[in-house]
C-alpha cells in the first residue's frame, strides 16, 4: 500500500507520496500509513468493483497534461461503475513512473485527481507506487456500491429492447485524430472530448435497463458484446447515432471511425419499451441525453449497422484491441 508518514527521513518513493497523495486519502485510508485499507460498506449495499488501465504511448500521448491524465484515469473508471447503476465510494490506485519523471508532472497528476475526487464525491483509499524502465503505468480500481440484486450487467438484453446511448457517439475517436494530427478541431471540442471524458454518473439505470455497458472500445465491438451476453443480434441504424455538431462537420469519411473508435465512455444500454419513458425521465432528472439508435432481436450473434443510405455497412475492425 502507500505509504505517506511524515518522517523528513523518508526515502523518495515515501517522500513523494506524501507530497502528492497523502492529500488525496479518504476515511478508509488510514492516512496512507498502513498495509491496507479499512472499508465500511454502506449498510445494506452490494460492492461493486472495476478496474481500468492507462499506459503513455497507447491511452494517452506523452504531452497531455498531467491533470488530465489523473482526471481521465478516475473518469474512465467511473464510467464503468456508471454503466453499472453503482455509487462510487472510494479507489486504489498503482502509479508506474520512470526515475526522471519530473515532480511538477506528478503534483499535475495529483490536482486533477482532486479536482475530480470533489466533483465525484471519491477519495483515495491506498495503492502503490514503483518505477518502471518503460512509459508511465497507471492503473485504478474503483469500488462502488448498489442495492442488493440490482447491478446492472451485460447480460439480460431480450429481443424487442431497444439498444440506447448517452451524450453523443465518436467524439473520442475524432480527439485522438486530432491530437495525432489528421483531423482539423477548430473549436477544440473533439480534442477536449478525447482528453476529458464525462463519466455520466448519477443517471439512474437500475431497474430501467435489462443491460448495459459503457462504450470505450468502439460502439459496435461494445454493441458485440452485449448481444454475447444476451445471446441475441442487434441492428443500428447509423442515421440514429447521436453526433456533436463537430462530429458531423468531419464529414462521412469519418463514420467507420465514430462507430468503431472507443474512447466515448458513454453508456450503451439494453431498455425494454415498456421502461423507455422511465429511461427518459431519468435522464432528463440527471441533465443527460439519450437516444435510440436500434434494437436487439433473436438471431445469429452479431451487430448489423445499416448506414444512412439504408445499406448495410461492413468494417475492417469492429472496435479497439489491446491484443
Amino acid at each position: 500500500m502507500m505509504n505517506a508518514m511524515s518522517d523528513p527521513t523518508l526515502p523518495a518513493e515515501f517522500a513523494l507520496i506524501a507530497r502528492h497523495f497523502r492529500p488525496l486519502a479518504g476515511p478508509g485510508a488510514l492516512d496512507l500509513g498502513d498495509d491496507a485499507a479499512l472499508l465500511l460498506p454502506p449498510p445494506g449495499r452490494e460492492l461493486v468493483l472495476t478496474v481500468d488501465a492507462m499506459i503513455g504511448g497507447v491511452h494517452f500521448l506523452p504531452d497531455d497534461p498531467p491533470d488530465l491524465v489523473g482526471r481521465k484515469l478516475l473518469r474512465v473508471n467511473l464510467s464503468d461503475l456508471a454503466a453499472k447503476g453503482a455509487t462510487p465510494l472510494g479507489y486504489l490506485m498503482t502509479v508506474a513512473a520512470p526515475r526522471d519523471t519530473p515532480d511538477d508532472w506528478f503534483a499535475g497528476f495529483a490536482a486533477g485527481l482532486a479536482q475530480d475526487q470533489h466533483a465525484f464525491a471519491v477519495s483515495l483509499l491506498g495503492g502503490d507506487t514503483t518505477s518502471t524502465p518503460g512509459p508511465i503505468a497507471l492503473s485504478l480500481t474503483i469500488i462502488g456500491h448498489v442495492a442488493p440484486g440490482t447491478m446492472v450487467r451485460r447480460a439480460g438484453a431480450r429481443p424487442g429492447d431497444g439498444v440506447w446511448v448517452t451524450g453523443t457517439i465518436g467524439d473520442g475517436a475524432l480527439g485522438l485524430a486530432v491530437a495525432q494530427g489528421r483531423l482539423a478541431d477548430p473549436t477544440g471540442h473533439l480534442h477536449r472530448r478525447y482528453l476529458l471524458p464525462q463519466p455520466r454518473v448519477g443517471l439512474a439505470i437500475t431497474g430501467v435497463a435489462s443491460a448495459g455497458m459503457d462504450v470505450s472500445d468502439g460502439l459496435v465491438q461494445d454493441l458485440g458484446h452485449l448481444c454475447r451476453a444476451g445471446g441475441l443480434a442487434a441492428t443500428i441504424d447509423a442515421a440514429l447515432l447521436p453526433l456533436s455538431p463537430p462530429a458531423r462537420q468531419a464529414g462521412a469519411d469519418w463514420l467507420p471511425t465514430i462507430l468503431t473508435g472507443g474512447d466515448d465512455y458513454e453508456l450503451l444500454l439494453a431498455v425494454a419499451p415498456d421502461q423507455e419513458a422511465a429511461l427518459r425521465r431519468a435522464a432528463a432528472a440527471a441533465g443527460i441525453p439519450v437516444t435510440r439508435i436500434g434494437g436487439f432481436r433473436a438471431g445469429p450473434l452479431g451487430v448489423m449497422v445499416h448506414g444512412p443510405d439504408g445499406k448495410t455497412l461492413a468494417f475492417d475492425r469492429g472496435g479497439w484491441s489491446h491484443f
